[in-house]
């Protein structure tokens, strides 16, 4: 059992990775100068070096010949690498043409979109609470939907790339830093050659045209990518899951209210509702959580 100063570490390190996660849009929105596409290949590039090189000076290569001793799970490593790279690349781009408050509605619909993801592939069960918070945030997207015209087709794509990740990354038995570590090697590849090809005259800038500010914010977003899932790989072992489910509201919430005040996007009326459903669903799921987890104890107790 986790001590009290062990559950106060992770609840702040899971705190701090959140926090960062929802303010990400301010670190991004730094870059604006440059071409989304070459954000994403950089931060997969830095964020290799970083996390490779780091687990080869403490680990060695161990970690990676644990992995690739069973195929099964070093190519579901790649799948989820493809996931988490559209899901970046979907996210900075948003960020940076203006629809930070559209990006906050695919994390808030993330946690429901994952429960379904249970029931339907893992064969989990839903509670009627748990049900209704599934209608309501339903209710909130079509409600959107309605209101203008389309889908929000920006928050689902988030909440559905991501929602696959988690998804392959539960059913991957692999601890988060060797396994982010394997993604990153999938992924810098590809990364560093569109880096390459666009230095070579192709739209590129890095040390040559954007700047030595945009310079050192691309080499950093190595740090600032691995460090939040550090943290939360970290506190995620030391807190109960009911304490890491509310907490991940704090990120969308974060960047929502980037959004709005900061960037002034537009936020009418007729969003409010669609956002107040799924908020209302996200309580209820919250609500349904919290029971679920004084019922376990119980039972724990009684037994």
């Amino acid at each position: 059992m986790n001590s009290n100063s062990e559950i106060r570490n992770g609840l702040w390190a899971t705190t701090l990775a959140f926090v960062i996660w929802g303010l990400f849009p301010l670190y991004w929105h730094l870059l604006k100068e440059v071409p989304s596409f070459l954000i994403i290949a950089h931060r997969i590039v830095w964020s290799a070096v970083l996390l490779v090189g780091g687990l080869g000076i403490v680990r060695g290569w161990g970690w990676l010949r644990e992995v690739w001793a069973t195929p099964r799970r070093f190519w579901l490593l790649g799948l989820s690498s493809l996931l988490i790279a559209l899901n970046w690349s979907l996210y900075i781009w948003a960020v940076n043409a203006g629809h930070v408050v559209e990006t906050s509605l695919g994390y808030f619909i993330n946690p429901l979109l994952s429960v379904l993801l249970g029931v339907m592939v893992l064969g989990e069960r839903l509670g009627k609470l748990q049900w209704l918070a599934v209608a309501l945030a339903a209710l909130g997207v079509a409600w959107l939907t309605w209101q203008s015209g389309r889908p929000p087709r920006i928050a689902i794509g988030l909440s559905i790339t991501f929602g696959l990740y988690g998804l392959l990354r539960k059913l991957v038995v692999v601890d988060a830093v060797s396994g982010l570590g394997v993604e990153s090697l999938f992924m810098v590849a590809p990364a560093l050659a569109y880096v390459v090809w666009a230095e070579s005259g192709h739209g590129g800038g890095f040390i040559s045209g954007w700047g030595i500010g945009n310079d050192v914010l691309l080499v950093l977003a190595g740090a600032v990518s691995a460090i939040p899932l550090i943290a939360f790989a970290f506190g995620v072992r030391r807190v109960p899951l009911t304490v890491v489910g509310l907490l991940q509201y704090i990120a969308p919430t974060l960047q929502f209210l980037v959004g709005v005040l900061v960037f002034r996007e537009a936020f009418n009326a007729s969003q409010l509702v669609g956002f107040c459903l799924i908020w209302a669903g996200l309580v209820v799921f919250a609500v349904a959580g919290v029971r679920k987890a004084r019922s376990a104890r119980v039972e724990t107790s009684a037994a």
